[in-house]
């Protein structure tokens, strides 16, 4: 049952920067798994994973091949895909997901990366944890003013997933890519009527007034009702004030799109996003424009930087 409590801490009770339909998948999954309505419970604790003998190869070739591709063309694409978790070890192996803490590692060493000249996020994601997600953002930002970082929405950038494009140098949209969902969102899981059901009866007993808010034991009740709308609130101010300053909008703008989603030219019209272009063309465009500064560079340069991909590539 770890895991499944795990979940629950993630899914409920906290705000979320993440789609209304996202999080109802998450709540219809979180409702059958925790009512306990599960075949071999504890299956996956005995499971192994059998490890082939040619995988440590194949991660070796995948890394020679990533850094040749950089060397080649100066662009390291990220991938942010899923659903956006604070840490490492929230990610689910059957579940598409991306950490903050993950892509965090991976955008530092993007940074300090000689062979890197452009960084490209490729964004597919409803949002996910609002934990972590500002911070995340604003470190992002940070390392834009060290090295160009361009978000490519391929194919949604909402709710948090929007956030990290946001705090890109810029956001680029194919015409049926999405961006916005400006907005939080939160949930209560009340179980105490199933409880009812079940003839099963909980009695808590705690010190602090504020101690039991949130059961999932007992109706909501106003105090907790009250904690819920006030971590909500404090996170949309989060959000919306951060993509004002990213987006150079100001934040009634930010507001007035309501947590609307908005796909291709209505999105740049908004000022969510700067300018059309499919994904694959976006990278192809940035390429060729690193290609073209390579060229105007001294030889000299060029031969030390195809030096130090040797280098990484062989160590």
């Amino acid at each position: 049952m770890k895991a499944y409590l795990r979940a629950a801490s993630l899914l409920f009770n906290q705000p979320l920067l993440i789609t209304p339909d996202m999080l109802e998948l998450g709540v219809r999954w979180a409702n059958q798994a925790m009512s306990l309505n599960i075949v071999n419970i504890g299956a996956s604790d005995g499971a192994r994973m059998i490890e082939d003998e040619g995988h440590s190869d194949r991660i070796a070739l995948a890394e020679e091949s990533r850094r040749q591709t950089i060397a080649r063309t100066g662009i390291q694409v990220i991938d942010v895909h899923g659903v956006l978790v604070s840490r490492g070890a929230h990610l689910q192996p059957c579940e598409t997901m991306t950490s903050y803490e993950g892509l965090r590692q991976q955008l530092r060493a993007a940074v300090a990366d000689p062979m890197v000249e452009h960084i490209v996020l490729d964004i597919d994601s409803p949002g996910g944890a609002a934990t972590g997600a500002f911070e995340l953002a604003a470190d992002i930002r940070a390392m834009a003013q060290q090295k160009p970082i361009t978000g490519v929405i391929n194919f949604s950038g909402y709710s948090g997933g929007y956030i990290i494009a946001a705090a890109c140098r810029e956001i680029v949209v194919s015409q049926t890519s999405g961006v916005g969902s400006i907005g939080v969102i939160a949930s209560h899981y009340d179980r105490s009527q199933m409880n009812e059901k079940l003839g099963v009866k909980v009695t808590t007993v705690y010190a602090g007034s504020h101690k039991n808010d949130l059961t999932p034991h007992e109706p909501i009740s106003e105090q907790s009702l009250k904690v819920l709308n006030d971590l909500v609130q404090d996170s949309y101010q989060l959000f919306v004030n951060a993509v004002a300053d990213y987006r150079g909008l100001s934040v009634q703008q930010v507001i007035d799109t309501q947590a609307g989603l908005y796909r291709g030219k209505a999105g740049i019209a908004a000022g969510l996003a700067d300018r059309l272009q499919s994904p694959q063309q976006a990278v192809d465009e940035i390429s060729q424009a690193i290609a073209q500064a390579r060229a105007q560079r001294s030889p000299t340069r060029i031969g030390m930087r195809a030096a130090a991909a040797d280098l990484q590539t062989r160590f």
